[in-house]
């Protein structure tokens, strides 16, 4: 199944006839006199009816505009602890529909520049998101149509290369200001056991969400990822699958919601955080990672470390070439993973993907990844992902005789007397299908083998499962 932007939910237009405009900021001026009900309904009445009607892209973005102003009006009625009514709920989800349809036109036209593009994917999640949470203040479970879209437009946002496009929007309850940060705002709405949330703690919930919400990240999928969190299915209709549930899906559409930097993040200072808010946020942490909060456990271990941070500076160090090292310090541990805290000089080279060598006083360096990071006034945060198997220097031709590149072998015995392997190489550097010799350090033959899928694939490192006599 591939992802595509038609599969969009939006109605059929039903006027072929472009909806005359020029009164239309008169009309909602109008409706404002009326009893609060009934002016929502006039200007519900309109917006129904433009979203279905023929129109170009700057006349529809105009009146999506106009329409955004008249929800800022409408919607400090239902603040605090008032619930919003059935036709506020209903002006969300219209808002939501203007700008999908707004999206297909920018994505059906010409090249869109980023900011346009950015900016119409954020309009769009912004008021499914507020659907999401109007319908949460209700009790009401959302539509599955609505998790649908929110998949897709972070998969096109995802794409498109404008997740973290910085976009200004007033409205309240505050929203994230990137199209990820409100994705994942949605996404910690809903793991938050949200309808037992008392009568206006939802929207409070929301808005403290903001600021931290887009500390997590959307990971790759891998099988052998051993480490907790929230599995994500972009083609489903549903924020997360339930940990009952086996991803069934294609790899490309599964990411693992990584909430470590956000978790650390909770416990600092927020001077801008109400008592409320963050009484609230300790109390929903508990529901992110389900009842099964940790697969390992997890222990105090404050003890000095260092990494070899690098393909190059792993290779190296696993030939005993003394490579430059950084320092850090283990605050805990666990069978699947460590945190350790670094000087705030290295994120730079510590980005979330980085392959590291960690290496301590006694033990066998251990093969890990970078899994997500925070930086604050103690200094950087890493969470670490442990590769388990013993990590080989391996170096790599395309000839007998051409120029050698460094890679990590990683194996791990397989049930009776085999090996499983994984090659590590940097991004790019080969490509699936090419033939490579390949050379153990310890060894002086070479064997020819061709590089098959990628099995796994971060932001600096690539994996390629490899059978080897």
């Amino acid at each position: 199944m591939t992802l595509d932007a038609l599969r969009l939910e939006v109605p059929d237009i039903l006027e072929t006839e472009v909806a005359p405009l020029a009164d239309l900021n008169e009309q909602l001026a109008q409706a404002r006199l009326q009893p609060a009900e009934l002016a929502l309904q006039q200007a519900l009445s309109l917006l129904f009816k433009l979203n279905r009607s023929a129109m170009t892209l700057l006349e529809r973005q105009r009146a999506l505009q106009s329409f955004s102003d008249q929800y800022r009006h409408y919607s400090k009625a239902y603040q605090g602890e008032n619930p919003p009514t059935a036709l506020f709920v209903h002006l969300c989800s219209e808002l939501a529909i203007g700008f999908k349809r707004l999206l297909l036109q920018i994505l059906q036209g010409r090249q869109p520049s980023r900011p346009h593009l950015a900016w119409c994917l954020y309009m769009a999640q912004h008021f499914l998101a507020q659907s999401l949470l109007r319908h949460y203040q209700l009790y009401q479970e959302p539509p599955p149509s609505l998790w649908r879209d929110s998949h897709l437009l972070y998969w096109i946002g995802e794409h498109q290369n404008c997740l973290d496009e910085p976009v200004a929007a007033a409205f309240t309850p505050q929203p994230a200001n990137t199209m990820r940060g409100i994705y994942q705002q949605m996404l910690l709405l809903a793991l938050s056991n949200p309808f037992h949330l008392a009568d206006g703690e939802c929207a409070l919930l929301f808005g403290a969400l903001s600021p931290l919400a887009e500390l997590a990240r959307l990971l790759p999928w891998d099988e052998d990822d051993e480490i907790e969190g929230p599995t994500i299915d972009l083609t489903e209709a549903q924020p997360c699958l339930s940990y009952a549930q086996t991803p069934e899906g294609s790899a490309d559409y599964l990411r693992r919601f990584e909430l470590g930097a956000l978790l650390v993040a909770l416990h600092e200072p927020a001077p801008l955080q109400s008592k409320a808010e963050r009484q609230l946020l300790e109390r929903v942490q508990q529901h992110w990672l389900g009842r099964q909060q940790r697969r390992h456990t997890r222990a105090d271990h404050s003890s000095e470390c260092s990494l070899a941070v690098g393909l190059p500076a792993i290779h190296a160090q696993l030939l005993e070439q003394r490579p430059l090292r950084t320092s850090a310090q283990m605050l805990d541990a666990s069978a699947g993973g460590a945190r350790l805290l670094c000087n705030a000089d290295q994120a730079a080279q510590l980005s979330v993907g980085q392959l590291v060598l960690l290496i301590t006083g006694s033990d066998t360096p251990t093969l890990a990844l970078v899994r997500w990071r925070h930086l604050n006034s103690e200094g950087l945060h890493l969470g670490l992902r442990y590769l388990i198997g013993l990590p080989r220097s391996v170096w790599l031709r395309r000839a007998p005789s051409a120029q050698t590149h460094p890679g990590v072998l990683q194996s791990t015995p397989a049930p009776g007397n085999g090996w499983h392997h994984g090659l590590w190489l940097p991004n790019g550097q080969f490509v699936e299908g090419e033939n490579v010799w390949l050379q153990l350090a310890s060894a002086h033959n070479q064997a020819i083998l061709p590089l098959p899928p990628a099995n796994l694939v971060t932001a600096s490192v690539t994996r390629y499962p490899m059978q080897l006599a």
